[in-house]
């Protein structure tokens, strides 16, 4: 994983959820307060690939593809202006193991309350709780936004 030389990063993660674009939007708006940079990481894997069944072989998936629907994703979460300040990352592997990973020596880690699959009664979802309870930096949990103007609500742990 590449990492950045100097200063400080925040790291949040990026899955098309509502929760996930509300995180991505406190993390640009907390690393201008800190004068850090923003790693927006998107994790994916084949079905299947960390099981006992065969192997899993998807033939609809394009990396490629999907590393430009992230920075399309994180341009119009945050406009042009606001995606400049940004650096995409595609990583293939474990959601939570790919963001516990990637935020190694960041300030702060930045996940949704929520992504896209589970249970939509759950407080966390199974990524933001691993994180919660692994990462080796803060982490600030945030809920999706509401309604017009209101402010996201961040958790931290």
């Amino acid at each position: 994983m590449d990492m950045h030389d100097s200063g400080s990063r925040i790291v949040v993660g990026v899955d098309g959820s509502p929760s996930s674009h509300a995180a991505l939007r406190w993390a640009v708006r907390y690393a201008g307060l800190v004068g850090a940079s923003v790693d927006a990481v998107a994790a994916w894997d084949l079905p299947g690939a960390r099981s006992w069944s065969a192997p899993a072989v998807d033939t609809d998936f394009d990396e490629e593809q999907a590393e430009r629907g992230l920075v399309e994703e994180v341009r119009d979460v945050l406009g042009r202006s606001g995606a400049s300040q940004v650096h995409e990352r595609l990583v293939r592997g474990d959601p939570a193991e790919v963001l516990l990973d990637a935020a190694e020596g960041a300030e702060a880690l930045v996940v949704g309350s929520r992504g896209r699959g589970g249970f939509r009664r759950a407080l966390l979802g199974s990524v933001s709780h691993r994180c919660a309870t692994h990462a080796t930096c803060p982490v600030v949990i945030v809920r999706p936004e509401t309604g017009a103007g209101k402010e996201d609500e961040p958790r931290t742990s």
